[in-house]
């Protein structure tokens, strides 16, 4: 049987943020050093994200489109040089390639299809190869594009625009100051530079951080601000997953209130900007990832770059089950089969009974 769900419509996306900031840097820490309730941030941060999102959750699917032979040396990544990680190493994907990921990215429910691939940034031959996936895409599956690529400079941003790219991801990851202890092979400068270039161009920027690297509170709460002054709608909210290969010196241990108040904070800084839950929710947040949507408004599903995560059924299930509702592109979701998707896997559905008893007789 074919079961309707009622969505509000799409939310229309703005390119850049620009309501201002609900709470100061003081109160900002205050929430992520625990001196403020949970419940009373959660709950203030819950009228923000209803306000400008609804009850829409965002579902995002990453492709890896080009894994390893990084010439950077970023301590987070199992990509980097020298890692000696054992991840994959491939060469970039053919356009035919990324374009039958990107139609399972639609099938699997994704609002948006991500494309990351590895290294310092593209050269022009790669740039010519990107912008045509990218126009591919957008106008033979009505997918809206988000990429990933490292540093680049205004003639390339300009270039992506024009092929129809909507989002370009480059996170800064962590504070000014903290980040030359997480990387040495390029500056914080630097990726400010390549968000400065694409906003110029009308490209919208996601950045956002990995939270558990060795910084303090008043770095986190630095970046938070830096995030917010470059105007940047997309954040994603990484939290640090020690991968083989890792050079971070002093990973911390995150609990789920913890990475709950981080959303939290980023909610009431950035009101108007997507909030995303990315890389580590399912091991730190844990049995609060359904509380979490009530400040985020967006997620991954299907895993990340180098990690699995849960699938697009089991994320579907947890934002349903939480009172919220995925959000589809145009036409998507209308007439998905949800008795199959979700049904099939509940523990009291009926074929699952006979597993469920503790005790069985033995008849005979």
């Amino acid at each position: 049987m074919k079961l309707s769900l009622e969505t509000p419509p799409v939310t229309e996306e703005k390119v850049f943020s620009e309501v201002p900031s609900i709470i100061d840097r003081e109160e900002t820490h205050a929430i992520l050093s625990g001196q403020i309730p949970l419940t009373e941030a959660l709950d203030k941060a819950f009228k923000v994200r209803e306000k400008y999102f609804g009850k829409t959750v965002r579902i995002h699917v990453l492709d890896n489109i080009k894994n390893g032979h990084c010439p950077e040396d970023c301590g987070y990544c199992a990509q980097r040089k020298n890692a000696g990680s054992g991840v994959q190493e491939y060469s970039m994907k053919s356009p035919e390639e990324i374009f039958q990921d990107a139609v399972q990215a639609k099938e699997n429910g994704a609002y948006r299809f991500c494309m990351v691939t590895a290294g310092t940034g593209p050269n022009s031959l790669a740039t010519e190869k990107l912008a045509f996936t990218i126009e591919k895409i957008s106008k033979e599956l009505g997918l809206k594009v988000c990429l990933s690529a490292g540093l680049l400079d205004r003639e390339k941003a300009e270039r992506l625009k024009a092929a129809g790219l909507d989002r370009y991801n480059h996170n800064l990851n962590t504070s000014k100051a903290h980040y030359p202890e997480i990387c040495d092979t390029h500056t914080y400068e630097q990726r400010v530079e390549t968000i400065t270039h694409l906003m110029k161009a009308g490209v919208g920027m996601c950045s956002g951080v990995i939270v558990g690297m060795g910084e303090s509170l008043w770095d986190l709460t630095d970046v938070i601000y830096e995030i917010k002054n470059l105007k940047v709608i997309s954040i994603p909210v990484n939290f640090f997953i020690p991968v083989a290969g890792h050079a971070i010196k002093n990973p911390q241990s995150l609990t789920p209130e913890f990475c709950l108040r981080t959303l939290i904070a980023f909610r009431l800084v950035n009101p108007d900007s997507e909030v995303r839950i990315a890389a580590g929710r399912e091991g730190h947040l844990r049995g609060l990832q359904g509380m979490a949507l009530y400040a985020a408004n967006s997620l991954f599903a299907s895993g990340y770059l180098n990690v699995k995560g849960s699938d697009a059924a089991d994320t579907i299930r947890m934002i349903l089950d939480s009172g919220f509702y995925p959000e589809f592109s145009s036409g998507m979701g209308e007439e998905i089969d949800w008795e199959s998707a979700l049904g099939k896997d509940h523990p009291y559905a009926p074929e699952n009974f006979p597993e469920l008893y503790k005790y069985r007789k033995s008849l005979k």
